[in-house]
């Protein structure tokens, strides 16, 4: 009879089963990283740490934790019809889902729904999407794809090579041929694209702040962007995966754009966090060149719009009415606006912040003077967790992104221990623990 490993995540003998995202694995797995439960807008860690969370989860828990009309909607679809595909059929609760996302996105934008299982697999299919498009529009010379310098869109192997900023994109041989980037703190490099590729180029995918460091992209370089689309037909994308849902004021970003976008993704919250998912919503004329064809676009996802992962969006949406989600998150961010403001102020590491509504992020200076990185962040996030508030890590800093349904006390509660975290960094400098 072979050994059974133990069922005790915690155990100090036996090695991790799970591999987590993004770190050693000699440094995973402790019981101080592990999450034993979260409620509300609370979190508790296995070595007994019970903090405020002001990460959202991973930008996607808009309305805190454990919301029971969700998991009940989820419970129901389970129990009402378990897995139904989307290949070559529908179900009915993905046709509602995505009739109330495209009335949610507004003013009759979007004909169409295309489901997905996250942010990344989204933007895969938006790569192939855009190019398809433009084949069946009779430019099949259009397929480079050009986003922004900074950006983050993902880790498979399409949004991979979007992602603007390098976490290793050659490491792993991920093609880029068809890829530019471009900065947006002027339209100078934009410009300079379009001038040499601009009949080549099939989409421009955006984030409305930049996923890494919460930058607002200014509105000067996406005018720029609307008159460039006008000249050379390309496909303008919102990449929402983290600005959706309320996340930085109205339901969408890209509603307050000058002009609309052709293509939407939005993903992490549109379940709040309870079902791997993701939505990618199209313009009538996209749709119509698809349908006057013929044509079938070859994208499909196991998992994508079952009954369980619709119920929890039309959950979710339901519940950003009931909660009145959109108008708490301005109030909000009217506070973070105020304790920023009043902590850049009375605290000398914290040089400046920027971002959108509940997507901040603080600059933040070491013991040298110099932008903290690497050990630096990992020490400050230690003292602000031991403070009472889990936040997370910026180039540069920290952000801060909580829960739309956050209370003035645990805004307040969220400053004591950034505060507090600051202070102890000071005073204590890099962890060695």
């Amino acid at each position: 009879m072979q050994p059974t490993r133990s069922s005790s995540w915690k155990s100090d003998t036996l090695p991790s089963a799970v591999w987590t995202s993004l770190q050693p694995l000699t440094e995973t797995n402790l019981p101080s990283s592990g999450v034993v439960s979260a409620f509300g807008h609370r979190i508790r860690f296995g070595n007994g740490d019970d903090v405020l969370c002001a990460t959202s989860g991973l930008w996607n828990v808009n309305l805190g934790y454990g919301n029971p009309a969700i998991a009940e909607a989820v419970h129901g679809a389970l129990l009402e019809c378990s897995y139904s595909t989307l290949f070559r059929q529908w179900n009915a609760h993905a046709e509602e889902a995505a009739a109330a996302l495209l009335d949610a996105a507004g003013e009759d934008l979007f004909s169409r729904v295309i489901y997905s299982t996250s942010g990344s697999a989204a933007n895969d299919l938006v790569m192939k999407l855009v190019r398809q498009t433009q084949i069946l529009r009779q430019f099949p010379e259009k397929q480079l794809i050009v986003a922004l310098r900074g950006s983050y869109h993902g880790l498979t192997y399409g949004s991979f090579s979007l992602t603007g900023e390098d976490l290793g994109q050659r490491v792993y041989g991920v093609d880029q041929r068809l890829i530019r980037h471009v900065g947006c703190e002027s339209g100078d490099e934009l410009s300079e694209l379009m001038a040499l590729q601009g009949n080549r180029i099939a989409a421009v995918v955006v984030e409305p702040v930049l996923g890494t460091g919460a930058y607002p992209v200014p509105p000067d370089f996406l005018d720029e962007l609307f008159r460039f689309r006008e000249k050379y037909g390309f496909i303008i994308v919102a990449d929402e995966v983290a600005t959706g849902f309320g996340r930085t004021g109205p339901m969408f970003a890209s509603t307050r754009w000058s002009q609309g976008p052709d293509v939407l993704i939005t993903s992490k919250g549109l379940t709040n966090g309870s079902c791997a998912a993701a939505a990618v919503l199209t313009s009538a004329d996209i749709a119509q060149l698809f349908v006057a064809s013929g044509s079938v676009f070859t994208h499909g996802e196991t998992q994508a719009g079952t009954p369980a992962t619709a119920a929890a969006i039309l959950a979710t949406l339901s519940e950003f009415m009931r909660l009145d989600a959109l108008d708490n998150g301005v109030k909000v961010a009217r506070q973070l606006d105020s304790a920023l403001n009043a902590l850049t102020s009375s605290t000398r590491s914290v040089t400046a912040y920027r971002g959108q509504g509940c997507f901040r992020a603080l600059d933040v200076i070491g013991a040298e003077g110099a932008p903290i990185t690497g050990k630096e962040t990992s020490s400050l996030l230690q003292s602000i967790r031991r403070a009472g508030a889990s936040v997370y890590p910026g180039p540069g800093g920290i952000q801060l992104i909580p829960s739309l349904t956050y209370s003035e006390v645990e805004v307040r509660q969220l400053f004591e221990s950034i505060a507090g975290g600051l202070s102890e960094f000071a005073t204590v400098g890099v962890s060695h623990d």
